[in-house]
């Protein structure tokens, strides 16, 4: 798939504009494309996660199973983002969340042990992944202020206004577990704010 490899090497650029020709074909010379059915995990909870995945097309959820066996959904990936669980693939730790296809997926990997040779050997791409990494935590700090300062209405507006082309394509379960709320709140909240 090659337009999927090319739409990941203009994002490595649109986000580290410093990024040389040169990296830019170092990187591509270590990515693969997976095609992935709805329903079909991209990365297992407690393994170790040897790639990171940057989504052409698609749309995952993050989740974990909580001790009531609940599914609980923390994230959405959609296209242009990256399905992983950042901290643990950089320390290579066994990862704590399930990602999972929503849709069709085709998602364009790079391995760790391949990032990690690129970040000794390219200036460039060092600073690419220092970008990536405080992308996830102003994402992370964002999320949990949510859950801090604000009630579940809010949360639920924050979510539409930011995320406006995943309503249709979400399911209220996932997206009630995403909000920390229960699934009848957000249909009493919808209906609400409908009648607006």
């Amino acid at each position: 798939m090659k337009v999927a490899i090319e739409t990941f090497l203009e994002s490595v650029r649109a986000l580290c504009s410093k990024v040389s020709d040169k990296e830019l074909e170092y990187l591509r010379g270590g990515l693969t494309v997976t095609e992935l059915k709805p329903r079909q995990f991209y990365i297992q909870a407690n393994t170790v996660q040897k790639e990171i995945g940057f989504v052409y097309s698609g749309l995952l959820r993050a989740f974990f199973v909580d001790n009531s066996g609940s599914e609980i959904s923390v994230k959405f990936i959609r296209e242009g983002e990256y399905a992983t669980h950042y901290p643990a693939f950089i320390s290579q730790t066994p990862c704590k969340y399930y990602f999972q296809c929503i849709e069709h997926s085709i998602i364009v990997s790079l391995s760790y042990r391949y990032i990690q040779d690129g970040y000794d050997n390219h200036p460039g791409l060092e600073r690419y992944g220092r970008l990536i990494a405080e992308e996830v935590l102003k994402s992370q700090q964002r999320r949990i202020e949510s859950f801090l300062f604000d009630n579940a209405e809010t949360r639920y507006l924050d979510f539409i206004r930011e995320n406006p082309d995943l309503f249709g394509r979400v399911s209220l379960s996932f997206l009630s577990s995403y909000l920390g709320i229960e699934r009848q709140s957000l249909t009493r909240i919808r209906k609400r704010l409908a009648r607006h």
